[in-house]
């Protein structure tokens, strides 16, 4: 009996506890909601389009069919269209200024917003950053209610959010904001740019509090109505919600703030090199038993990176004596480095470990159009050669640890007809030992007539002519 009693009472006290803990929960999202749904605000934007000129739809569509509907029903007049969006923002000042993403204000000749007590007022663009997809925009009013930031750097999986937005503030008479509810399913997220999406997004909370289409620029809050993040994007396959949704780090907004507000360009950091993580093959080969570095495989011309001399195939190690673990990792360091700042790369490069310092540069806006550098490489009779590098070494296959290696043969040359291939390392030259480029470039200045030349696959003659 008295076993009986004890269980009953304990199974009261756990119900007990369980009941007191969701109400305290419960308690807590309506406190969040009402405090922080008061300063979360409804944006609606025009943006003016001009559309012109023909415009043959059809899977047989190329030159000769658009000039032939044109001479037929002749030039159609280029039109402007004017397209509305809809997004949500978040008061964080009391005189008005409204942080929301930039691409819900993006090309916008008409910003409005609308409180959740139902005021409307014009809005004017104060600062955009494209990078990080954040905007600010200002209203002309005062003493408005404002939501505060919060640490978004200390944050847990499975901590509980709110994910407020208010995309539909115009369209409803009710303008109050909408709240969801759900935990923090991961962090430092990764989103790729992809056709529907321009931009590459980087270090982002994972959520499963249902963001919407229309709900970017709304606050991701904590329990205790602090914003930890700016919903930004979803992944979904039908156009709506499906449990995996996004937000940027409001640490990532704040260290950006204040330029946005007083409309200054943000400036980020750029080395001007192409990355790549190593994997276990790679770590392996170079002989690397902890898990870092990235391996440089390309480098652009006329780079802060170029300049300083790193090359292809150099693995960095550390950046200013910080371990690198990954690339994405190397990307945010060096893009939270201010411009003409000095910094140092522990490099790994043909086995020994080096320092370059290198002073970042200025993020170019057309990445996209910028080439990449290519060493010169010494040329002899059509071909050209490159040093022994282990980037080289691994990209030929290559055992050899001398020589020069062949990286170009000219058509019709006469190496091309000597049967050299691409990838060749040349050993020697006239019976000469080659040890690197400048040995190849000594010894065959001074060839006259056909030249013998010794290589991993064995000998060849490249004649004069």
């Amino acid at each position: 009996m008295k076993k009986c009693i004890f269980m009953w009472l304990s199974c009261f006290f756990i119900f007990s506890a369980s009941a007191q803990g969701i109400e305290n929960l419960e308690k807590a999202t309506i406190n969040v909601a009402e405090k922080v749904g008061k300063a979360v605000v409804s944006i609606s934007t025009v943006v003016k389009e001009k559309i012109g000129g023909w415009r043959f739809e059809s899977p047989f569509e190329d030159e000769f069919f658009r000039r032939f509907f044109e001479e037929f029903f002749g030039e159609f007049p280029e039109r402007e269209y004017k397209r509305v969006g809809l997004g949500s923002g978040v008061i964080i000042d009391r005189e008005g200024y409204i942080l929301t993403n930039e691409h819900v204000v993006r090309g916008a000749t008409q910003i409005k917003v609308k409180l959740s007590d139902g005021r409307e007022f014009n809005a004017k663009l104060k600062g955009i950053d494209k990078r990080t997809d954040l905007a600010v925009i200002k209203i002309d009013a005062h003493n408005l209610p404002v939501a505060e930031l919060g640490d978004s750097d200390n944050l847990k999986i499975g901590q509980w959010v709110l994910a407020i937005g208010n995309p539909f503030g115009f369209a409803i008479e009710n303008p109050e904001p909408t709240v969801t509810v759900g935990v923090i399913s991961a962090l430092h997220r990764y989103l790729p740019r992809l056709r529907r999406r321009e931009r590459t997004y980087d270090d982002l909370i994972q959520t499963d509090a249902a963001i919407n289409p229309g709900n970017s620029g709304g606050p991701l809050v904590d329990l205790n109505g602090k914003i930890i993040g700016i919903n930004v994007a979803i992944i979904t396959t039908s156009g709506g919600y499906e449990g995996i949704g996004f937000a940027i780090p409001i640490n990532k907004a704040k260290r950006v703030l204040g330029r946005l507000i007083r409309g200054e360009k943000i400036l980020y950091g750029w080395l001007g090199i192409s990355i790549q993580d190593l994997n276990e093959d790679l770590r392996s080969y170079f002989g690397i038993k902890e898990r870092k570095g990235v391996i440089v495989v390309k480098v652009f011309k006329k780079s802060p990176a170029q300049k300083a001399g790193i090359k292809e195939g150099d693995l960095i190690l550390e950046f200013n004596h910080q371990k690198i673990k990954a690339s994405r990792e190397l990307v945010r360091m060096v893009t939270a480095t201010p411009v003409g700042e000095v910094i140092t790369l522990t490099i790994l490069r043909s086995g020994r470990k080096r320092e370059i310092r290198v002073k970042v540069g200025k993020r170019p806006e057309d990445i996209e159009k910028l080439t990449y550098y290519e060493e010169e490489g010494y040329e002899f009779r059509g071909l050209k050669v490159e040093d022994l590098t282990p980037y080289l070494k691994r990209k030929y296959k290559i055992e050899e640890n001398g020589g020069v290696v062949i990286v170009d043969i000219e058509s019709d040359s006469p190496a091309e007809k000597s049967g050299l291939e691409i990838g060749d390392v040349i050993l020697k030259v006239e019976g000469e030992r080659v040890k690197d480029k400048e040995d190849f470039k000594r010894i065959t200045s001074k060839v006259k007539g056909n030249c013998l030349i010794k290589t991993n696959r064995g000998y060849f003659v490249i004649k004069e002519k």
